[in-house]
């Protein structure tokens, strides 16, 4: 099992910025690709960013140029910087991973944080 533990998030006026974190735990080798995505209410969990084990990204473009996904491979730990907040960016956001070993691909979820941007 991987644990996926995200912290970071809060209240922000529009414009200011967050800086998320999730440290993944547990049975971590194998992930190839970790990510941040985001459910507002009503609405569907989305992709927000991810990153894959090689370092490459990759930001939807609702969020490009304000979001940055990184990762600390040291201390198992992905972040998203976002900048320029919108109150539409208001959402839980959660980590997940993706882990391959062989031919087995599992997915593993942190339990969110809430984001809420004022306007």
């Amino acid at each position: 099992q991987v644990q996926l533990v995200e912290s970071g998030g809060g209240l922000v006026q529009a414009g200011g910025s967050l800086r998320l974190s999730c440290v993944a735990s547990g049975s971590i080798f194998g992930i190839t690709v970790m990510g941040w995505y985001r459910q507002a209410p009503g609405k569907q969990r989305e992709l927000v960013a991810n990153i894959n084990v090689g370092g490459r990204t990759n930001v939807v473009d609702s969020v490009k140029g304000r979001f940055t996904i990184s990762s600390d491979n040291a201390k198992n730990t992905v972040y998203l910087q976002m900048n320029s907040l919108k109150p539409e960016d208001t959402a839980v956001y959660y980590c997940k991973a993706t882990r391959v070993r062989g031919y087995t691909t599992n997915y593993y979820w942190g339990q969110g944080t809430q984001v809420t941007v004022s306007s």
